[in-house]
């Protein structure tokens, strides 16, 4: 279970975060939804300890990582897919998935053979360079990096962004399996409602810093759409 208490970041004067409390349960899919500039993104990195929190706290189970360094919470389980992919341009497909093994706890260092199935393309063209590779591709890459380490909890910043659709069905194809088979928790930032809809079980929506819905997918309205995700 990852969990959110009263979490708040500022950028100096802006108050980014604020108070914002959530419980991401394992084997779920929760989408966490909003406008831009709401604060989902610095949500995610705060999360992972790329950004510092100013209050509240963050917790994997019973532990409280919120005094960690982003290394240290990767070592507990957490691992993030960035928004806009962020692979290595100039490092190959295996070599850009060797880094994501630096994350494993156990400290073994061979790339899993169920990435490869996962992503079939990523072994067929392994030394390739990560730049050559198509935008859906990229994706593909920049998740596998992050399950070569073995993590309990999947962080995903805007996975479908810029994403031909049929990648979009295969990418949430792997994370439902990865739920359903790992009971894994995964928590994604997501403005396509219809994959929100299709692979999501639980989600929030924020506006200004702050929850201000929640509930089942099957809860998500129409007139909650037009007030808090409507552009």
């Amino acid at each position: 279970m990852l969990a959110t208490e009263n979490l708040s970041f500022s950028y100096g004067m802006v108050q980014a975060l604020r108070e914002v409390t959530m419980t991401m349960a394992p084997g779920r899919i929760t989408c966490v939804m909003g406008r831009n500039g709401v604060g989902k993104t610095t949500l995610m990195k705060t999360i992972m300890g790329l950004l510092k929190q100013t209050g509240g706290s963050v917790t994997l189970g019973d532990r409280d990582l919120s005094k960690l360094p982003a290394n240290r919470r990767a070592r507990s389980g957490l691992a993030l897919v960035p928004q806009g992919r962020q692979i290595f341009p100039k490092l190959t497909i295996e070599e850009n998935l060797r880094i994501g093994l630096e994350a494993r706890p156990s400290g073994r260092r061979v790339i899993p053979e169920e990435v490869y199935e996962m992503f079939p393309v990523l072994k067929q063209m392994s030394k390739r360079m990560g730049g050559d590779l198509s935008g859906g591709q990229q994706q593909q890459l920049a998740i596998a990096r992050a399950l070569v380490g073995d993590p309990k909890v999947l962080l995903l910043d805007e996975p479908t962004e810029g994403i031909q659709p049929n990648i979009i069905q295969q990418i949430g194809q792997v994370l439902r399996q990865l739920v359903e088979q790992r009971g894994m928790t995964i928590v994604l930032v997501e403005q396509y409602l219809d994959f929100v809809r299709e692979f999501g079980q639980y989600f929030y929506i924020m506006n200004r810093g702050r929850v201000v819905a929640e509930g089942e997918t099957a809860q998500l309205t129409g007139d909650m759409v037009h007030q808090h995700l409507s552009v």
